[in-house]
């Protein structure tokens, strides 16, 4: 069952939301200090997170899945944010400096197939930014928040994900140790809850926060196979009804 933008946008409303929305930020924040003249994009729910970048950034978009909705953001002034096929990101090569995934990965049916568009768009030298919830953690055990839905992640799960998708794996990152209740001397004493998180037990953390940086290298040999693949169409094409099909490295699953 997936939360769709209705639902993402009550969570953030609430006590509990703005609470996670406050960490996460601070720790998205010593990843990425500055964005000065940069292109940045927020795939899946990403807007929570994007506001502080409007006016540093050169261009900010929030673009979310079909299967989950799209609302207008920001509020005021010209929209930002777009529907869109998550195969088939809208956007030029290597257009983007910037990749902030949230609420979008643990949600997405063809996991690998979205992070090669997010490969596609990323400019050399760019970063991609991936939130997840911890399958070690609380928060994923509780559907009552986005990060109880879709699929929960380890680290060395993570890391495998990256790598097969031509991404590594270069700063980490932990947040969310209280417990994902709603209960008012909870949320008063989250900060507490985080302090203590991050010194005794940040395997336990709500969620993973993984920054990869683009493998230039990896796309060569995929090349070689595709070029393979099309000297045994030439020998033995499909019959004329069923049209064959490209096939290129950011195509493949």
């Amino acid at each position: 069952m997936h939360m769709d933008v209705i639902d993402l946008r009550d969570f953030y409303g609430r006590a509990l939301g703005r609470v996670a929305q406050r960490h996460i930020a601070e720790r998205l924040a010593r990843l990425w200090p500055h964005v000065r003249g940069l292109n940045v994009l927020g795939l899946g729910f990403a807007t929570p997170y994007l506001a502080p970048w409007l006016d540093e950034a050169q261009r900010v978009i929030g673009l979310m899945p079909a299967r989950q909705g799209v609302m207008r953001w920001p509020a005021e002034g010209k929209c930002l944010s777009g529907l869109v096929d998550e195969l088939e990101l809208p956007l030029p090569d290597e257009s983007m400096d910037r990749v902030l995934v949230v609420h979008g990965l643990e949600e997405s049916e063809a996991m690998r197939g979205m992070l090669r568009q997010v490969w596609r768009v990323l400019a050399p030298g760019g970063r991609v930014v991936i939130v997840v919830p911890n399958r070690s953690g609380l928060w994923a055990r509780r559907d009552a928040t986005p990060f109880g839905h879709g699929q929960p992640f380890s680290r060395g799960q993570l890391t495998q994900l990256l790598r097969e998708s031509m991404f590594s794996p270069s700063a980490w990152e932990v947040a969310l140790f209280a417990p994902p209740f709603d209960w008012r001397p909870l949320v008063r004493s989250a900060a507490a809850w985080e302090r203590a998180g991050h010194l005794l037990w940040p395997r336990f953390s709500g969620v993973i926060m993984v920054e990869a940086t683009k493998q230039i290298y990896a796309a060569t040999q995929p090349s070689l196979t595709a070029r393979a693949k099309a000297r045994v169409r030439s020998i033995a094409p499909l019959p004329s009804p069923v049209p064959a099909r490209q096939v290129t490295p950011l195509d493949e699953s």
